[in-house]
C-alpha cells in the first residue's frame, strides 16, 4: 500500500497523510485520528519509519549529494572548503533526522556525462542534491533526465523544470554596499573572483544597485580580481594596491569571505590598516570570519535553511506529496563586525 492509497481511503490529500505521519500541525485532530487508524489497520509503514538497513528500503532511504570539482570554485577536496563543509553538515543532519542515509560523490567536470551514469548504476539513490555552483544549463538538464528526483543548490536556471535553491545574492551584496554607503564611504572598491559563476554575477548586480541609488558608478581602477579559494595574501592584489598609492579606496567589498580574508592579509603586509585606513566586507559568513583579525563584517547565508528546504523538497518528490518544482531564494543578513567603520 502506498501513501496515495491511504489518502484515497481517508478521502484526504497525500499532503494531509504526510502531515499526520510526521506529527505536524495543519490538519484537524479528527482527520489525523482517521488517517492514523487506516495506517494502523492496513499495516502501512511510511518510509520515514523504515530502518535504513531494511532490504526493501536501501534505495528509497538513500539520498546522494553530488559536487562537480575542478570548476575553479569547487575544488577536488571541496568538503574541506568552509562554506561547503558547513552546508554539507547541515544537509547530513537533515537527512539523519528523517531516517535517510546520504552518499557523497564527486564528479570531475571533464568526465561529467559518463560519471553521472556510473554513479546511478553502482548504487541507485532515491534522489539527488546537486551542488550546481558552476554547471551549465545543459549539464543540469542531463542529470534531471537520469534522476528526476533532483534538487540543485547554488545556481538557478529559470527555464528548467527543476527544484533550485539559492541564496539571495543580489540582496546580500546590496546590504553590504548599503552598509558601506551608510558609513559615509563613496570611494568604494570591488574585489571580484577570477572564476565567474551565477552567484558572483548576481552579487555584482546587487552591489551596483546600491551604488547607483547614490548616483555612483564603480571606477574601473577600483575593480580588482582575486582567487576565491585561498586565504593567503596574493601578490597580484598587493601589486594593484601599491600602484594606486594615495588613490586607494576607503572601502572594499569582496565577493566571498575567502577573498576578503586574503585582502585583509594582503593589506596588512603592505602596512595598510583595516578598518582604520580601509574597511573590508565579505560574503558567506564562514567560521573563519571570527578568527581573522579584525573580525570580518560579512553577509550571512542561511545554510541551515537551504539544507532544510533541499531535503524537504527532495523527500516530497520521493513521497509524491508535491510534484511542482520551485525556484527558491533564501534571504541574507548583514553581520557587522570590526572590519568596517565610518569614514573619518
Amino acid at each position: 500500500m502506498k501513501m496515495e492509497d491511504i489518502a484515497k481511503l481517508a478521502n484526504v490529500s497525500k499532503s494531509a497523510v504526510s502531515i499526520a505521519l510526521n506529527g505536524k500541525p495543519g490538519i484537524s485532530s479528527e482527520t489525523r485520528d482517521k488517517i492514523l487508524k487506516i495506517v494502523k489497520d492496513s499495516g502501512y509503514i511510511p518510509r520515514t519509519m523504515v530502518k535504513a538497513g531494511d532490504v526493501n528500503s536501501s534505495i528509497t532511504h538513500t539520498l546522494r549529494f553530488v559536487a562537480c570539482t575542478n570548476s575553479g570554485i569547487v575544488l577536488e577536496h571541496y568538503y574541506n572548503q568552509p562554506f561547503f563543509m558547513e552546508l554539507i553538515h547541515d544537509i547530513e543532519e537533515q537527512c539523519r533526522s528523517r531516517g535517510y542515509s546520504l552518499f557523497f560523490s564527486s564528479i570531475q567536470i571533464d568526465a561529467f556525462e559518463s560519471t553521472v551514469q556510473e554513479l546511478e548504476n553502482e548504487h541507485e539513490a532515491g534522489g539527488m542534491i546537486l551542488l550546481g555552483t558552476n554547471l551549465t544549463q545543459e549539464q543540469i538538464r542531463l542529470i534531471a533526465k537520469k534522476q528526476p528526483n533532483l534538487v540543485v543548490l547554488d545556481t538557478c536556471y529559470e527555464t528548467l523544470n527543476v527544484h533550485f535553491i539559492v541564496m539571495n545574492n543580489k540582496m546580500g551584496a546590496y546590504q553590504a554596499g548599503r552598509h558601506l554607503l551608510d558609513l559615509g564611504h563613496r570611494r568604494i572598491g570591488y574585489v571580484q573572483s577570477t572564476s565567474r559563476m551565477y552567484n558572483f554575477d548576481s552579487r555584482k548586480s546587487g552591489f551596483m544597485t546600491a551604488l547607483r541609488e547614490e548616483g555612483l558608478e564603480l571606477e574601473q581602477t577600483l575593480l580588482f580580481s582575486a582567487s576565491p579559494t585561498t586565504f593567503i595574501s596574493q601578490e597580484e592584489l598587493k601589486g594593484k594596491f601599491t600602484e594606486l598609492g594615495d588613490a586607494m579606496p576607503t572601502a572594499l567589498f569582496c565577493e566571498c569571505d575567502y577573498i576578503a580574508i586574503s585582502v585583509i592579509k594582503s593589506l596588512t603586509e603592505l602596512g595598510i590598516r583595516v578598518p582604520e585606513d580601509i574597511s573590508v566586507v565579505g560574503f558567506d559568513n564562514i567560521r573563519e570570519t571570527m578568527i581573522v583579525s579584525p573580525e570580518l563584517t560579512t553577509v550571512h547565508v542561511e545554510k541551515a535553511k537551504i539544507a532544510e528546504l533541499a531535503v524537504s523538497n527532495l523527500l516530497n518528490m520521493i513521497e509524491g506529496v508535491n510534484t511542482v518544482r520551485t525556484k527558491s531564494f533564501i534571504d541574507t543578513k548583514l553581520i557587522i563586525r570590526k572590519s568596517s567603520q565610518a569614514v573619518e
